[in-house]
């Protein structure tokens, strides 16, 4: 399995899986990972299999079906095989917490951190992906922007989720936590705020 990992000798650990569309070493990988390390926080990235035939013969493919993602997850797990903190960018985010309701009394999930939770499918806000929310027994943090095309401020907060979830917003932040210039806002402020926030999460849940 290709994995990379930062900070080897930390207390902290998260497990950090990339979005449907880029790799483990794309610039929020890298600088997110950076983040945390500095945190004081070991990350273990690691890739999907579609991710890495696509690393090996250079051709896109979309994302497995669920059960080969949730698979190569606990198997990242168990290598791993300490107190973790599942951490995702988008559908890495998404699967994480599948994982967690499919295993609630998982001996090494300790919590899930999503980035960019997409709540829905692009232009398809009636399709929710919240059903399994209720059933994630650890605490779940969500690091949103408020214009996210996957899941809005409005469309969010009009929603019943589950106390355990938290959720921090990123002023006119899109689904990369990106703001308009016009907004005032910086991305790399809103991504060193996304690093704190993930960083403080996962320390309180382990």
């Amino acid at each position: 399995m290709h994995k990379k990992i930062n900070g080897e000798q930390e207390r902290y650990t998260c497990i950090f899986a990339h979005g449907a569309g880029a790799p483990m070493d794309s610039a929020f990988m890298e600088a997110f990972s950076a983040g945390l390390a500095l945190q004081g926080i070991k990350v273990v990235r690691f890739e999907f299999p579609y991710m890495q035939e696509r690393r090996l013969n250079g051709k896109k493919r979309p994302p497995n079906r669920q059960p080969e993602l949730i698979s190569c997850f606990e198997q990242v797990i168990a290598e791993v095989a300490e107190p973790c903190v599942l951490v995702g960018k988008s559908m890495g985010g998404r699967m994480a917490s599948i994982l967690a309701a499919l295993a609630p009394d998982h001996k090494y999930i300790k919590g899930v951190m999503a980035l960019g939770y997409p709540f829905h499918p692009q232009g398809k806000p009636e399709k929710l992906r919240t059903a399994h929310l209720p059933d994630i027994a650890v605490p779940m943090s969500i690091v949103q922007g408020t214009r996210d095309a996957l899941g809005d401020k409005e469309l969010v907060t009009a929603l019943s989720l589950p106390e355990s979830i938290t959720i921090d917003w990123l002023e006119d932040g899109n689904h990369d936590f990106k703001p308009r210039v016009k907004s005032g806002f910086k991305h790399d402020e809103h991504i060193e705020t996304a690093i704190k926030a993930c960083a403080q999460f996962v320390k309180k849940c382990l």
